[in-house]
């Protein structure tokens, strides 16, 4: 017997209806958390903007706050793979390469400045986003911290101070890319990606 998440609709199979239906969720929370904030994104005004009804949301999420943090994950994601693609297969100089990663993490959350709001600035206001957010900033600090020692080798600093050089180059730089979010300097992405890319090399080894 076919079960019904296996049935076919419209050409597409019950798991492709969940996953299209999941990402407009998705995208209707990128949308309202940006636009509006905690109180603008509830799980009602979600389904409104997704044109989807509560019982789909309980299909994917099991709450507001798991959608949310969902949505967070996805940004990160794409931010990591786009960093690290960019150092292991780009070609040119340790600063061509360097600089190409920066310019990646930037272009995702200035390109889409919905991204950006979303992950810097909306999930700072509340728990368990708040949380969350950090431990994202801790996990690129990280990643920063073993770039530096593949990059450099016995030249990186040891694990303790590169941990805390991660953090002071990805909180600089998410700090930098929120003050252009909320239009209070007059620097373009580009500068950014300029200052960010010698603040690095400068700093991340002895």
């Amino acid at each position: 017997m076919t079960s019904p998440a296996s049935r076919r609709y419209a050409g597409l199979s019950g798991e492709q209806r969940v996953a299209l239906r999941r990402e407009a969720l998705l995208e209707a929370g990128l949308e309202l958390f940006a636009a509006s904030g905690k109180s603008g994104a509830t799980m009602t005004a979600i389904c409104a903007h997704a044109k989807l009804t509560e019982r789909y949301f309980y299909e994917s999420f099991t709450s507001r706050d798991d959608l949310l943090q969902q949505v967070l994950d996805k940004i990160a994601d794409e931010v990591r793979e786009a960093v690290l693609a960019a150092l292991r297969t780009g070609t040119g100089t340790l600063e061509d390469l360097v600089r190409n990663a920066i310019a990646s993490f930037v272009a995702i959350l200035t390109d889409d400045p919905r991204k950006g709001r979303v992950s810097l600035i909306e999930s700072a206001g509340f728990e368990p986003l708040r949380t969350h957010r950090r431990a994202s900033l801790r996990s690129f600090a990280q990643m920063v911290a073993d770039e530096a020692t593949r990059m450099y080798g016995d030249r990186a600093w040891p694990p303790e101070r590169g941990e805390i050089n991660g953090l002071l180059f990805v909180g600089g730089l998410a700090e930098l890319v929120t003050a252009w979010l909320n239009d209070e300097i007059t620097i373009s992405p580009d500068e950014i990606v300029d200052v960010a890319t010698h603040q690095f090399l400068s700093t991340a080894h002895r």
